[in-house]
């Protein structure tokens, strides 16, 4: 199983403006895609300004797999195109990362 890990800053005074375009343009390509994320989180304490989502994948490959179908979805290319002319992200930070052995990692279905 590998976690992608993705952490994302905003602009100040523009997260809730991204988020509402993820959400009318962005979710459901992405999720045709992907799947459910395990988490889509904005930050209680800390950078107002910062969110994080985290996707299940089984591999490497399947990873790679979808997010390239991804990439060629029109309606995918069109979320994008909208959040750069938005303007409010500033920096993303991904990490792929394996649960260890000794807890048990249950992804909800």
């Amino acid at each position: 199983m590998l976690l992608d890990v993705r952490t994302y800053s905003c602009r100040p005074g523009t997260i809730k403006a991204h988020l509402a375009l993820y959400a009318e343009y962005g979710k459901g390509p992405q999720s045709r895609h992907l799947g459910q994320p395990l988490a889509y989180l904005t930050t209680e304490t800390g950078n107002p300004n910062e969110y994080m989502h985290i996707w299940v994948f089984e591999n490497a490959a399947d990873r790679e797999a979808k997010r390239a179908g991804m990439w060629q979805d029109p309606d995918w290319l069109e979320y994008v195109r909208r959040s750069a002319e938005l303007g409010a992200l500033f920096s993303q930070h991904n990490k792929l990362m394996r649960p260890v052995d000794f807890f048990e990692f249950k992804c909800p279905a």
